[in-house]
């Protein structure tokens, strides 16, 4: 057990370069690190613990997440702490032994974690339980405010100084808790400090009040006792002066220097061509500072710097950036097929349906057999309900194949396949990318959205019920192969073509001559004249309907933007965007129809605001107003 554990260490300090690489971030002269959330839970003995601690905090400024030190006897130094300005979670300090807590240069909690949901400090239990070693003073002298969350100091029994504290001028929120019971006994400031407050005995020790000694004109921290002593609405924790630049801390954001509510946004409004336009000098928020590029292992999102975009986004590099974009519909995922070799084969069954739920690739391929539909009793796999098969609605991509040999006899096509785009055929089954074999319940594929099959060959044999395959164009979608035609798509032996004919399965009539996956207007390989999500139609609305419409140059028929205004016997709009209306249904600005003119935006020059005229077009307000 020694030796494993001496060996975990090793790799522990092995690994500790990369640790740190990973947890801290250098921007604009600010070391920013990442906290960490373990509670009182530890993993490995008190030394890895220490050494980990160590190459995390050292030099850094602020913390981003938790600052949680528990369980360290009273030999350990912790002097590397003393760079930290600002913490961004919640500080836990429990179990240990030392004596002092070298944080002197804390300025600010923000709390946007707290322990026990409801403390930003909490520190307990810091004494050695047969010894004379514990916490006798916390040491954060420079520590003004905690903008969320409250105190819990508790058990610590030779903690003074600390509990005596006035931490109704640090705690912002008037309602939150302030638990502070069974520490050490109380003991006399230096007179150095009057009747203020203080967190040690020395004269360098007495509590910077910054909230309880300000005259009542000010609204939050002040720098004296007069009127004219109020800090700046962005300042937190104090300050030496009236402006935003004179800070302790930033309420909201560090801007270079300045504390501003908001960073530089990305977006600002051009005057010229009356849009939201990049802004050249933007910013984004990582943590309370504004930085003009991300840390390389974060992306931007929006205005901010996250370590993982959102469920509803995806990560997209342009211009070697990485930014976090909105899905078109489901974000991509990529789940495995089901393997085949000559001599296992796997299929799709009522086990494994379920893992391929929102799958958009299917990296491999998926084989649908009679031991899959129809359940294998030998197995005891039960028969794959047909309802579950509308999962692969989501699919769009194949790498490998698409193999099916049998298929419930209750679906009449392949249409839970109908938003599958392409079939790679990077591995094949003998020679084919798509097999459709002996399915007598099929009347049309219905894979209405199928584009390329980019290697491989069409295997579609012995489906006697089966029409609609012939009309389209396979050469197309195999694209460009050295191969001939005939020994590319091997499709006999499906329904004869006249009986397609008397039985009336043919293409809609708006479909055009590239054909059809299936009967109605939404199987059209291609339109005659117009489509409109996906479906063939005669016309667009151009001239009727509450949503008009304009159409593409593919003939594709896209609504009006909806702050155009209906017009009678009469075309709505020419294309895509506001600026595109024949008319405005409320206000224009510029030659954009707007539902209200710019109030409060972000320009070049500062912020915009303007009002509607007679006409109702956007004028912008005189410089003087404010």
């Amino acid at each position: 057990m020694k030796v494993l554990v001496k060996k975990v260490q090793q790799v522990l300090y092995v690994l500790l370069p990369c640790v740190l690489q990973l947890c801290c971030a250098q921007t604009q002269g600010v070391t920013v690190c990442d906290g960490t959330k373990n509670l009182l839970s530890t993993t490995g003995n008190s030394e890895i613990m220490y050494n980990l601690m160590k190459t995390r905090y050292n030099n850094c400024d602020i913390v981003m997440g938790n600052l949680e030190i528990t369980m360290m006897d009273h030999t350990r130094d912790f002097s590397f702490l003393e760079s930290i300005k600002e913490v961004t979670g919640y500080i836990l300090f429990a179990i240990n032994e030392f004596s002092r807590l070298p944080l002197h240069h804390l300025r600010i909690i923000r709390g946007s974690t707290l322990y026990e949901d409801q403390y930003a400090l909490a520190v307990m239990a810091n004494y050695q339980r047969d010894g004379e070693h514990g916490l006798q003073e916390l040491g954060l002298t420079h520590l003004t405010e905690i903008l969320r969350g409250g105190v819990k100091i508790i058990q610590n029994k030779y903690l003074s100084y600390a509990p005596q504290v006035n931490w109704l001028d640090i705690v912002k929120d008037g309602t939150a808790q302030i638990m502070i019971e069974d520490n050490g006994p109380e003991k006399p400031c230096h007179k150095a400090c009057g009747d203020v407050p203080c967190w040690g005995p020395g004269n360098d020790t007495c509590q910077i009040l910054t909230k309880t000694v300000c005259a009542p004109q000010c609204s939050g921290r002040c720098f004296g006792r007069n009127p004219s002593e109020c800090c700046h609405v962005e300042c937190a924790g104090g300050c030496t002066g009236p402006k935003d630049t004179d800070c302790f801390a930033c309420r909201n954001f560090n801007n270079s220097g300045s504390c501003v509510p908001q960073c530089p946004q990305t977006m600002i409004y051009n005057r010229l061509t009356y849009r939201m336009e990049p802004n050249p000098n933007a910013k984004y928020q990582y943590g309370s500072i504004c930085v003009t590029q991300c840390p390389k292992n974060f992306v931007v999102d929006g205005s901010s710097c996250v370590s993982n975009c959102p469920s509803d986004k995806m990560e997209v590099e342009k211009n070697d950036v990485k930014t976090c974009e909105p899905c078109k519909g489901l974000c991509p995922k990529v789940c495995h097929g089901t393997s085949w070799t000559d001599s296992n084969s796997e299929t799709v069954d009522a086990r494994n349906i379920e893992s391929f739920i929102n799958c958009t690739k299917i990296q491999g391929s998926l084989n649908f057999l009679v031991t899959g539909i129809e359940g294998d009793a030998y197995n005891n796999v039960p028969p794959l309900d047909p309802e579950k098969l509308k999962i692969f609605n989501t699919v769009e991509e194949i790498t490998d194949f698409l193999n099916i040999q049998s298929w419930p006899a209750s679906m009449s096509d392949l249409s839970v396949f109908s938003n599958l785009q392409t079939i790679q055929g990077r591995k094949l089954y003998k020679s084919y990318a798509l097999l459709v074999v002996k399915i007598n319940s099929l009347t049309s594929l219905g894979l209405r959205s199928l584009q390329n099959i980019n290697n491989g060959a069409v295997y579609i044999k012995g489906n006697k019920n089966l029409c609609y395959h012939d009309t389209v164009n396979w050469t197309q979608l195999l694209g460009s192969r050295p191969q001939k035609r005939s020994r590319l798509l091997a499709i006999t032996n499906n329904q004869k073509k006249d009986e397609c004919v008397k039985g009336k399965h043919v293409c809609h009539p708006l479909c055009s001559s590239d054909g059809c996956w299936g009967p109605g207007p939404d199987q059209c390989v291609s339109c005659k004249k117009y489509s409109r999500g996906g479906t063939c139609v005669p016309d667009c609305m151009f001239l009727t309907g509450k949503q008009r419409e304009f159409a593409t140059k593919s003939g594709e028929c896209l609504p009006c933007h909806p702050e155009c205004k209906v017009q009678e016997g009469k075309e709505t709009c020419t294309g895509p965007g506001a600026n595109k209306c024949l008319a405005c249904a409320s206000l224009k600005d510029g030659p954009h129809c707007v539902s209200m003119c710019p109030e409060g935006v972000m320009g070049q020059e500062g912020t915009i605001f303007k009002y509607p005229d007679k006409r109702g077009h956007c004028k912008p307000c005189h410089n003087n107003c404010i």
